[in-house]
């Protein structure tokens, strides 16, 4: 698996660069971003798509890197809680173990009104 992951990998960074020549002319024209609102009259300056693509580019990479950060809190924060229990639970069970056995736990047999260990 790891192998065709690389290998994907490099076949998309090819696909890349291969759009990225072909489409040169396209990503080097430049452009202006206005906003004509009655309150805001707004123009940046001239940028090519190439920077405007990375900066996009970037800036999903970042939502993503955020997300995944608080993602990976949430499950510690449920990992250490799950492991709390975990450990609740088995000094539960070790001290259900130590309990000593007595003949009052053990069932009576119906038929001759024994216990059913057979000892008597």
């Amino acid at each position: 698996m790891k192998y065709v992951k690389f290998i994907v990998a490099v076949l998309l960074m090819l696909l890349v660069v291969i759009l990225i020549v072909q489409n040169h002319n396209a990503f080097s024209t430049s452009v202006v971003f206005r906003v004509d609102l009655p309150a805001i009259h707004a123009e940046t300056t001239t940028m090519s798509v190439y920077s405007i693509v990375t900066i996009a580019f970037l800036f999903g990479f970042l939502i993503s890197a955020l997300y995944g950060l608080f993602e990976r809190f949430r499950l510690k924060k449920e990992i250490r809680e799950l492991r709390k229990t975990l450990n609740g639970k088995d000094a539960e069970l070790s001290s259900l173990r130590n309990l000593p056995i007595t003949s009052e736990n053990e069932p009576q047999n119906p038929a001759n009104g024994t216990n059913s260990g057979g000892q008597d």
